[in-house]
């Protein structure tokens, strides 16, 4: 089983490490030729014709890395034979491949807005067959080399995702029947879980010093049990070369808070059991405690050393920890567009590819802006309204995910895109998510609650919008009475319409 690199022209494949095998080099000395050559005189069908056969035993040459040339896999028989080893995918930017590629005689890389739309044509073809994701071509690949050759120890059907966040850089594994075999950033492994996960999950996990749990649920995600944590470490002899694992859903936030802050940050392992907490709370760095008066009051960045979303895990959840998790992958796919938004446009229960295409998404939000300055405000779309009402209500009454339905729809109706907030509906509808307010809930209490909202500035609460699935826009100034119109008619549905 080789590392087989594959991506776009410019993406860097051949240098990716010294010792891979270049089959662009293989193919020019089969051809006695030029690549650019042969293309100007035999045309693209031929060449592939020609390259095909090359690929195919390079593949089964028990080289341990080998570069695809940007075009190989069009092959179906080449496709085909990838089965047998790790795929990485070395994704770059539009602009890093124009810039590497053009002027070097490519054949296919003479035009740039041509050179853009194939790139484009072939990005989906590249992650269908890709077990790796490297969002910045072989810039990265000598660092995540460790991680690629687990992946290749990995259960089948494993992906990696590289996610990269300010200076830190870590690897997110999605699979099944994982939960054994996690990555180890220190010396000790101490566990942080909660009642409901712990008995569930906990002796799943190997080689583990302590394991230390909470009480489940958002209410007791607070300074309090925060600092229990803290003091049972410490009572331990936790040291800075021992790390934490967090096993759980909320569990994440607040074992991550702890992580950041214990002797001024240790290293912390997430483990997410929700489907919510694997597409969304356990990437990103987003760590935080409640307050009585608002959500994640409390908080710090503070990146994982790994993500391991072992996705056995969820067929042991109640089906309405599932649809709260559901809520998410909707607002994650409205922000992506694309063939996520499709796939998950067409309703049914998400897939491991589901997954892997939310964590892409959000990973590479984060990419851009890792401290919520810019673009990763995006990521707060129907947020602002969830949670004003978790707040407003205690924390005792919607769980987070619930809360995020609700405010997807009043973002939606804010935004204006009323056939878009009718397929939401009906999909969170689906889910068995609630798409109304329960009756003693106040949405001016609600609305009174956003102006806490911790993205503030200047004293207006700014609010992400929803042009189109993909054309998603932050720091939206919209008028108090709107927002007091899209929550109330979540609460009075037919008076409102």
């Amino acid at each position: 089983m080789a590392l087989v690199f594959v991506g776009f022209m410019g993406a860097g494949k051949s240098s990716a490490l010294d010792d891979v095998l270049d089959t662009d080099k293989l193919v020019e000395d089969q051809l006695e030729m030029p690549i650019a050559s042969f293309f100007a005189a035999y045309g693209e069908r031929k060449f592939r014709r020609r390259e095909e056969p090359i690929v195919l035993r390079a593949l089964r040459s028990g080289a341990p890395a080998i570069a695809l040339g940007g075009g190989s896999v069009l092959s179906p028989t080449v496709r085909e034979a990838l089965r047998e080893h790790t795929v990485v995918w070395l994704d770059v930017s539009d602009e890093t491949a124009w810039a590497r590629a053009a002027g070097e005689e490519r054949p296919l890389a003479a035009d740039r807005e041509a050179f853009e739309a194939l790139h484009a044509e072939r990005r989906p073809l590249y992650a269908s067959i890709a077990d790796a994701f490297l969002p910045e071509g072989d810039r990265l690949v000598r660092r995540a080399r460790p991680a690629l050759e687990a992946l290749a120890q990995a259960p089948s059907g494993t992906k990696l995702v590289w996610a990269v966040a300010g200076g830190s850089e870590y690897p997110v594994f999605v699979g099944r029947g994982l939960i054994g075999g996690l990555p180890r950033p220190g010396r000790r492994a101490f566990v942080v879980t909660d009642s409901n996960v712990g008995p569930t999950h906990g002796a799943r996990l190997r080689d583990t010093h302590r394991t230390i749990t909470i009480p489940a649920g958002e209410e007791h995600k607070t300074l309090a049990v925060a600092e229990r944590v803290w003091r049972e470490l410490a009572a331990e002899g936790m040291g800075r070369d021992d790390h934490l694992v967090a096993l759980g859903g909320v569990v994440t936030d607040l074992a991550g808070f702890v992580a950041a802050t214990y002797q001024r940050g240790i290293a912390v392992v997430h483990v997410p059991t929700t489907l919510l907490a694997m597409v969304d709370a356990a990437i990103g760095g987003k760590t935080g405690v409640d307050l009585p008066e608002a959500k994640n009051y409390v908080g710090a960045y503070h990146q994982p050393a790994a993500v391991v979303a072992d996705v056995d895990m969820l067929a042991t959840l109640p089906s309405e920890e599932l649809a709260a998790g559901y809520a998410e992958v909707v607002k994650t796919a409205l922000i992506a567009g694309g063939e996520l938004w499709e796939r998950v446009r067409r309703g049914g229960a998400p897939d491991d590819a589901v997954v892997v295409g939310c964590l892409r998404t959000k990973l590479a939000v984060v990419a851009q802006d890792e401290r919520d300055e810019d673009r990763r405000q995006v990521l707060n779309l129907g947020h602002t309204v969830a949670h004003a009402l978790q707040s407003a209500t205690g924390y005792r009454r919607y769980r987070h995910g619930e809360a995020v339905g609700l405010g997807l729809l009043a973002a939606l109706r804010l935004s204006g895109t009323d056939s878009l907030r009718a397929q939401v509906r009906e999909l969170l509808d689906g889910a068995g998510l609630p798409t109304t307010l329960d009756a003693d809930v106040d949405p001016e209490a609600v609305v009174a609650a956003t102006r806490l909202d911790k993205k503030r500035v200047g004293g207006r609460v700014p609010f992400v919008l929803v042009r189109s699935p993909g054309d998603v826009v932050f720091g939206q100034r919209v008028a108090p009475d709107d927002v007091l119109a899209a929550v109330a008619e979540l609460a009075h549905p037919r008076e409102s319409s």
